[in-house]
């Protein structure tokens, strides 16, 4: 109801912004090259009407992820607050999870773990670096049941380079996304 534009512009539009460095304006922009006029007030309202869902529907035909994740937490600052970035990748370097949270302890890790494998299937090993909070919390979390306790955890700093490094793209894409 209220909705004034076919339903294939709103998804298309919606879909570049999520995807895509594109500003509001920049899409106002590309739809006006297109003979389609809007303010980018109205791209703003798709999105956030629209998100939710077109990610629950684009998680139906996502790939599962590996079975071996590496797991590391960052320092970001987001919308000029410095929060943690709880992040998760697997071998090939897909995302699995991530979380921002304003604390860096055993229960940020915790949560952070309970989300991320109740959005995938729980992995077979878990590389973590050398912070013992992580540590703690996957062992509480095994003991309390929540995870298998044949879950193979370890500590390398060489494993987890893949997620270390990935980290300076995601500090650059947050950048102009949330600042």
């Amino acid at each position: 109801a209220g909705r004034h534009f076919d339903a294939e512009i709103v998804v298309l539009c919606v879909r570049w912004y999520l995807s895509f460095k594109l500003g509001y304006r920049d899409l106002v922009s590309m739809m006006s090259e297109r003979g389609i006029d809007l303010a980018h007030t109205t791209i703003l309202r798709w999105v956030q009407h629209y998100t939710q869902e077109l990610e629950k529907r684009w998680k139906r035909y996502a790939r599962p992820v590996g079975g071996s994740w590496r797991m590391d937490e960052t320092y970001v600052k987001v919308r000029g607050e410095w929060v943690y970035l709880y992040r998760a990748v697997d071998k090939a370097g897909k995302t699995v999870d991530f979380v921002l949270s304003r604390q860096r302890d055993i229960n940020a890790a915790k949560a952070f773990l309970r989300k991320a494998k109740k959005e995938q299937r729980v992995p077979a090993k878990v590389t973590l670096d050398a912070y013992a909070a992580s540590h703690r919390a996957m062992a509480d979390l095994k003991r309390d049941g929540e995870l298998p306790k044949r879950m193979v955890v370890r500590s390398s700093k060489y494993l987890n380079n893949l997620i270390e490094q990935d980290h300076r793209r995601i500090k650059q894409r947050l950048r102009p996304m949330l600042g």
